[in-house]
């Protein structure tokens, strides 16, 4: 049997197993918005820990890191802090964003920080930046998506019509079971994704150059320019790495989709084990994504662009058992649908609670809003597929991209979850935003980079100084919002909280 149709074959069946779960977490589902929005804050350890990782990992794992480092070498393990930050990051803002939601009945980012700074224009700055930014990764997983589907079919199938297809299965099976359909997916995926990286980068290794040390000694004497610093295109400046850094984990942790995931743990103690273990799972995976990466530059040369993110299933097509590459590409797809699932529930989430519940029809039944926030998937899917087809270069950009404009809403998440200091008045944290975002389309289209330092870190610069400086000369919130919020943060971290 020809490879493509194995692979083919693999991918449909994994689907169609995808949807039934999606049905049997709908047996589950009560109509309610917790329930369908936050699996009615009840994800323990395992689950949770397996759809954060999933949704962490995805066409960036198995497509735009290899290409990543086929194309500038090892620097990008020099921006890998990031995989231990995300766990500190989640060990103690995690845990936070977690009380708050708890003891308020947050479900969106918005709905803390609207709260807290009294104001309906930073809900609606935060929820516009939280879709904008979030519809990028759409487009990184539907690209990749439709990466794996043609190179699966050997050409068969175009790009388009294999997004297409995927887009529609992982709305079905959200619309289905909301986010607890998601979760039950995303363990499959999780599980599926982290064994096919190693699996596939290994038996290449193997296959391609007796193993990974033999390996690394190729590329050691026939592109040494890949293990050094900047890298053979000089990318990965300090000032880019540590932008990088600050990119792929506070501006993935302020996306909607992870912090809706902390307002979903069982207890503050399954966000503390998490934050633990993360790094585990995220580190290692790109020691098999370097193995590809590195590899492929040796075996076949000369790849650019979208080419070079596409590096591991053409080697797995190339030189890769028929079952095996159709079950490595299988996980691909899941890596991919594992985010996309997330980044649409997250879209989902926001534009019913904050736009339609807040201003449109805020004295509906829960049952209505459960119906409502099924249709927006709807009008996503429409959306996700015409960003598809838009054909960008280097998936890890468009991640980054993504990470850059959730980063501009740290100054005012940090001043809920922290208190003590200067607080930010509703002026100072729309005006920051607003600034960050004019600076980072500066520092990203019109100068880029600047120094050499990412255009993110620029905004997020610019976003805190005028946030603080706007804040100075404007009405903060009002004391007794103040006390209430930060007081069940100092209860949380010093007293009863768990």
């Amino acid at each position: 049997m020809e490879t493509w149709v194995i692979a083919t074959s693999l991918i449909g069946l994994y689907l169609v197993f995808t949807i039934v779960l999606g049905f049997i977490a709908n047996r589950h589902m009560t109509v309610d918005m917790e329930d369908f929005l936050l699996y009615g804050r009840q994800a323990g350890f395992v689950v949770l820990y397996l759809t954060v990782v999933a949704s962490f990992h995805s066409a960036f794992a198995f497509l735009g890191s290899g290409g990543f480092f086929y194309t500038h070498g090892i620097g990008f393990w020099a921006a890998g802090a990031w995989t231990l930050l995300v766990g500190a990051i989640t060990y103690v803002l995690g845990t936070r964003i977690w009380a708050l939601g708890k003891a308020f009945g947050y479900i969106t980012p918005a709905d803390m920080l609207a709260d807290f700074y009294e104001s309906e224009a930073v809900r609606v700055a935060v929820a516009v930046v939280s879709v904008v930014f979030t519809i990028l990764y759409i487009q990184v997983q539907a690209q990749g998506l439709g990466y794996i589907i043609n190179v699966a079919s050997d050409g068969r199938v175009t790009q388009n019509l294999g997004t297409l297809v995927l887009l529609v299965v992982a709305a079905i099976y959200l619309m289905a079971g909301g986010l607890r359909a998601v979760y039950w997916t995303d363990v499959l995926q999780g599980i599926w994704m982290y064994i096919a990286v190693w699996v596939g980068a290994i038996v290449l290794s193997y296959e391609l150059f007796g193993g990974p040390l033999e390996l690394w000694r190729q590329v050691v004497a026939q592109r040494p320019d890949l293990l050094t610093l900047p890298g053979p295109k000089g990318f990965f400046t300090p000032g880019m790495w540590v932008g990088m850094s600050i990119m792929l984990s506070f501006g993935i942790i302020l996306q909607p989709h992870m912090m809706i995931r902390f307002y979903t743990a069982v207890d503050a103690k399954t966000i503390k084990l998490l934050g633990a273990t993360t790094p585990i799972y995220l580190m290692s995976l790109y020691i098999p994504a370097a193995l590809v990466g590195l590899g492929g530059a040796i075996v076949m040369p000369g790849l650019v662009g979208a080419e070079a993110d596409r590096i591991f299933p053409l080697l797995l097509f190339e030189y890769a058992n028929p079952w095996l590459t159709g079950v490595i590409l299988a996980g691909a797809t899941a890596a991919a649908m594992s985010t996309l699932d997330s980044i649409l529930h997250a879209n989902m989430t926001v534009l019913t609670r904050d736009v339609y519940q807040r201003y449109i029809a805020p004295e509906e039944s829960q049952s209505h809003y459960v119906w409502v926030g099924r249709g927006i998937v709807m009008g996503l899917l429409v959306v996700g597929y015409f960003l598809s087809v838009v054909k960008l270069n280097f998936l890890v950009v468009l991640v980054t991209l993504s990470g850059a404009g959730a980063l501009q809403l740290m100054p005012a998440i940090l001043g809920v979850c922290f208190p003590g200091g200067h607080t930010l008045s509703r002026s100072g944290v729309v005006w920051g935003i607003v600034a960050g975002l004019v600076t980072l389309y500066v520092t990203l289209w019109l100068t880029p980079h600047p120094l050499g330092m990412h255009g993110g870190l620029w905004g997020l610069l610019v976003n805190t100084a005028v946030a603080i400086g706007v804040s100075i000369f404007t009405e903060k919130p009002s004391r007794e919002t103040i006390d209430r919020v930060h007081g069940e943060i100092e209860k949380f971290v010093y007293g009863t909280g768990e």
